[in-house]
């Protein structure tokens, strides 16, 4: 009975805590289908009688000023897969060396990519600008280098502890096969890494695709414009802020983070928790 009773209350605790979580998302879908002026004095309100815009602030949103969306789209897109790929490949080609090798420098190695994920973005932000522009690195094709070094550290730690719980006689078994480190990695360890690859790609695709800092410290606004510096930019004169077109453009953008993540939601948790088991 107290079993009972104590599974009841914690699934009344969570059910209140997923509704508080899910109302911004639910007010901005209500209100990209408002007339502006009703966005502010009737928020959460549905969009009814003169209320309702219909798709009139999807269109305005995407056709608002000189730089059209569908750039910023397909800067977006570009940006994160790219940064999503490298994240991917690299770390966990690293992390595989990591575990396997187990040195006093890959231990390092590991630790600093640790530590990483404490050091806040703010103290470097201002540093990193001005090397990027250095390098060159401030373009929609260069920029997933940076976000590569800025993933690293929880991708690492994520493969790092997933790898070692994978049996090293299923890769010397492969060496003796024939296979070298680079099929070995590619034909065995991949394929066990699967469950890993698809969360820590959820975590980095979530963050690039909604990142708005880095690609505005780095890239030339005027010319590259990711989703969340376009919406930024619905602006009108005397900085006024058409907020009926700004939810609809932020629904826009949330609309294919959900969707990737529902398809692939039941690997999360046992990906997570395989990369945990060992650090």
């Amino acid at each position: 009975m107290k079993d009972n009773t104590r599974k009841m209350i914690y699934t009344v605790i969570l059910s209140v805590v997923c509704i508080l979580w899910v109302l911004p998302v639910l007010a901005v879908a209500v209100n990209s289908f408002k007339v502006n002026t009703f966005v502010k004095t009737d928020t959460f309100s549905l969009p009814t009688g003169e209320m309702f815009a219909g798709f009139s602030n999807f269109i305005k949103g995407m056709t608002f000023g000189n730089y059209p969306f569908y750039k910023s789209v397909l800067y977006s897109v570009v940006i994160t897969f790219l940064s999503v790929a490298l994240i991917l490949l690299f770390t966990s080609m690293a992390a595989w060396y990591i575990a396997r090798v187990d040195n006093l420098i890959c231990r390092i190695v590991y630790f600093l990519c640790v530590f990483s994920m404490v050091v806040p973005f703010q103290m470097v932000m201002f540093t990193l600008s001005k090397t990027a522009d250095k390098l060159r690195l401030n373009t929609p094709f260069t920029i997933p280098i940076v976000y590569l070094g800025f993933g690293a550290g929880l991708a690492v730690f994520m493969f790092v502890g997933f790898v070692k719980t994978i049996p090293l006689e299923v890769e010397e078994a492969a060496a003796i096969d024939g296979c070298g480190p680079v099929r070995t990695y590619f034909l065995v360890v991949v394929p066990m890494l699967k469950p890993t690859l698809i969360s820590v790609g959820i975590l980095e695709l979530m963050w690039v695709w909604n990142d708005y800092l880095l690609p505005y410290l780095v890239l030339d606004i005027n010319e590259y414009r990711t989703i969340p510096i376009h919406i930024q930019y619905l602006k009108g004169s005397y900085g006024t802020v058409d907020l009926g077109a700004t939810m609809a453009l932020i629904l826009l953008s949330i609309i294919p983070v959900i969707i990737f993540y529902l398809a692939c939601q039941k690997y999360i948790i046992k990906g997570v928790a395989a990369g945990a088991v060992k650090g």
